[in-house]
């Protein structure tokens, strides 16, 4: 079975701009990550080296809040290579928040003396390049990295990601019964990280810790796969 994830980003040659943007970086670090190059988007995902990608954030808008914790953790259809894993506090721009703390955890004793982003950005390129990132909702760890590296180097950087949450999207149009289905008995269906294993018979696993959060993103595509396309899916139909 293959299934086509719809998005503007489709028709973008990544590959291509992959090569241009690799002539405009200015930064060593972000001009490596271009020159590692990117697969055709006619890759079978089993070809794919892919990287399971979590921030903490102290909010939800890229442009008010911060990272405070990366987990990531490398896969491929075959295994997730926890032996290669990487969590790391980073200090934020902004003081923690009461309301934050309460979610992710991490404390102000942590993050006080806990590296800027820009110190620990080596690390964080090394396993990036060459690599696919995979996320459960694409709308921060993209954002939230592109804004961290405008502020830090003057520089954003722009690659393709595969959504797990976006395929549970795709895979559940209609998640959000009507009223009247609601009346029937009809339950919405949550296209939540925790939520989605759990369609999959995967196991639970405490949220909230960016490095686990990554592993479990990393298991979700992998029953996804599994369950609804095939390991010869072409990226192109996965990324967006």
């Amino acid at each position: 079975m293959s299934r086509v994830i719809r998005s503007n980003n489709l028709s973008r040659d990544w590959p291509e701009n992959y090569r241009l943007n690799a002539g405009q970086a200015k930064d060593a670090r972000i001009r490596a990550f271009y020159e590692a190059g990117c697969p055709s988007p006619d890759t079978p995902i089993r070809e794919i080296p892919l990287l399971a990608l979590d921030f903490e954030t102290t909010g939800l808008d890229a442009d008010q809040h911060s990272i405070v914790s990366i987990g990531l953790v490398p896969f491929t259809l075959d295994g997730v290579q926890l032996g290669k894993c990487w969590h790391q506090v980073v200090r934020p721009r902004l003081p923690l928040h009461k309301t934050s703390v309460t979610i992710h955890g991490i404390t102000h004793s942590e993050i006080e003396n806990a590296p800027d982003l820009e110190e620990v950005l080596d690390p964080l390129f090394q396993h990036l390049n060459g690599r696919i990132p995979v996320v459960h909702y694409r709308n921060i760890e993209r954002p939230f990295l592109n804004v961290a590296l405008q502020w830090r180097l003057q520089e954003k950087l722009f690659f393709p990601v595969i959504d797990t949450m976006a395929i549970e999207a795709h895979l559940h149009p209609d998640r959000n019964p009507s009223r009247w289905q609601q009346l029937l008995g009809k339950k919405p269906v949550s296209i939540r990280l925790a939520d989605s294993r759990l369609r999959y018979g995967l196991p639970h696993y405490a949220s909230h810790n960016a490095l686990i959060d990554a592993i479990a993103t990393a298991e979700l595509l992998q029953a996804q796969i599994l369950h609804h396309f095939s390991p010869d899916t072409p990226v192109g139909n996965l990324w967006v």
